[in-house]
């Protein structure tokens, strides 16, 4: 099987050729620079079979016979089947890699879509399927397609982040995966590199749709570079210079809206991708153009590509708001995700749309009998783990000293009994809107739709509080005492108590707070979230 686009060329081992100094000293400058980073990890190269990748394959073996480079990385081709000549590329580039001793990879991608875009997305996807944890990716990209990328970003009016263009070494992640791309001849010309594979007679496919101007990309190549090398002929490099130099200053911009966030972030109600929160007067402490750049950071915080201009404004005027309306929302759909941006009195919460699914799933009540009569010897307070709500994104729970809560229920001060027939009950049930609670703190019970208030709960976090009550059953046809101890959110607990309680249990309610402090409520995000 052949094809018209594969040069014609014979394949014949490159490795005793010899190397272009100029892409040698490319790479391994760059090998000097992130060699400590890539010191235990396994590495790849992306060979779509084309003059940049094979080229940089090729170089790989050299430098490698020269034991000029400590790796030989593993070539990876991705078939998507999108032209007719699809599986004879695939065959080559396996074909050159068995003549040079490289270790190479097939894979097959269903491309979602017609256009480039999607598939660059299936092909980053099926290698990062291949691949494992922490490993690095070697791509081929060089100065031109650095040059047109900033052009291209610059025509869809991205800023100081989009116009630094691409990174000689950037970790990607992916829900629970991350991997390293690592670019090191994004200094050198096309013009260098194809002078290389001319001089080895490469036999490159040249993939005919590159140059078609059906794409932005290729459009750029083909008819505004060479227009603009006219007006300047080191436009590349100059194009190239001044992504480095918007690199640097968005690493600037960068370390300053992380510094910025560690001041307005609330820490208690951060939970990983699910839940991100900033404390709306701290935010406008900073002058206006920081809490541009900080909320840009923030809302793209676990995303690949950045927010849009118009969701940074939108969310900023959200936080400038002063009327009462929680019922403001944002929404955006970014490429790991799609979120939710709201407020919530001086508060401004991202959400993830998955997280707020979650929020909807019912609560587990519970009931379990207390009649453990623990060692007063012991050093160490075993914990009991008491599901509320679980799926296979996340589980919350509470951490609850079983032994020090018995302890404390079932004896009084003189280590004496409270109740020597009845074993009480431990009660974990939602809090209802109309059921009457009075907090720690307060001077009366409310109900629970006016604890939300008095709480501070948001809207989407009222059907997420749960009740830990004692019921002692009554051997007699009175009714159950109950002990509410305490009030319990994925985030806060708030220790309860109760009026009126015989003598009897009048000692335990003096335990409840010091008990609330031992109770521990954890959510736990897994990966996919």
């Amino acid at each position: 099987m052949t094809s018209s686009a594969i040069l014609s060329y014979s394949i014949e081992p490159i490795a005793e050729l010899p190397a272009d100094d100029k892409l040698a000293e490319a790479l391994l400058s760059s090998l000097a620079e992130y060699g400590e980073q890539l010191h235990g990890r396994r590495l790849w190269l992306a060979c779509s079979g084309g003059r940049d990748s094979l080229a940089l394959a090729a170089l790989c073996v050299q430098l490698y016979q020269q034991e000029k480079l400590p790796f030989l990385p593993q070539l990876l081709h991705v078939n998507h089947g999108l032209q007719a000549d699809s599986n004879a590329w695939a065959l080559h580039v396996a074909d050159w890699a068995a003549a040079q001793t490289i270790p190479c990879h097939i894979l097959r991608a269903q491309v979602n879509g017609h256009d480039e875009q999607a598939a660059r997305q299936a092909r980053y996807d099926v290698m990062r399927a291949h691949i494992n944890q922490g490993d690095v990716l070697l791509l081929g990209h060089h100065a031109d397609d650095q040059a047109e990328t900033v052009l291209m970003r610059l025509i869809q009016g991205a800023g100081v982040n989009g116009l630094s263009g691409m990174q000689p070494w950037r970790v990607q992640r992916q829900g629970g995966q991350h991997n390293i791309l690592w670019r090191p001849w994004l200094t050198i010309q096309r013009a260098r590199i194809s002078a290389y594979a001319q001089r080895l007679q490469l036999p490159y496919i040249d993939d005919p749709t590159n140059d078609t101007g059906d794409n932005v990309r290729s459009g750029l190549r083909r008819d505004i570079m060479p227009v603009l090398a006219r007006y300047n002929p080191n436009v590349v490099d100059n194009i190239a210079r001044s992504a480095q130099l918007l690199s640097e200053a968005q690493a600037s911009v960068r370390a300053q809206a992380a510094a910025d966030l560690q001041q307005t972030a609330v820490a208690s109600l951060q939970l990983r991708s699910a839940q991100q929160v900033l404390n709306i007067d701290e935010l406008h402490k900073l002058p206006l153009y920081r809490q541009r750049q900080l909320l840009h950071y923030w809302l793209g915080q676990d995303e690949p590509l950045p927010p849009a201009k118009q969701l940074v404004d939108d969310a900023l005027l959200l936080s400038q708001r002063d009327d009462h309306d929680h019922q403001t929302e944002l929404f955006w759909q970014g490429r790991q995700q799609s979120y939710t941006i709201r407020r919530y009195r001086q508060q401004l919460y991202r959400l993830s749309n998955e997280w707020l699914t979650w929020l909807k799933l019912p609560l587990i009540e519970q009931r379990r009998i207390l009649t453990q009569r623990p060692s007063p010897d012991i050093a160490v307070e075993p914990h009991d783990f008491i599901t509320l709500r679980s799926s296979q994104r996340a589980i919350w729970q509470l951490q609850i000293p079983t032994d020090a809560l018995v302890r404390f229920l079932l004896d009084d001060e003189e280590g004496e009994a409270v109740h020597d027939t009845v074993s009480p009950i431990l009660q974990i049930a939602p809090l209802h809107r109309n059921q009457r609670l009075k907090t720690a703190l307060a001077s009366r019970p409310q109900s629970g739709k006016k604890l939300y208030q008095t709480l501070g709960i948001p809207l989407w976090l009222r059907e997420s509080l749960i009740v830990v009550s004692i019921i002692w059953p009554n051997e007699k046809d009175e009714l159950p005492i109950e002990l509410p101890l305490l009030l319990v959110s994925p985030f806060d607990s708030w220790a309860l108590s109760s009026d009126n309680l015989s003598n009897k249990y009048s000692s335990i309610a003096d335990k409840v707070i010091q008990l609330s402090k031992l109770v521990k409520s954890s959510v736990n995000i897994k990966e996919m979230l």
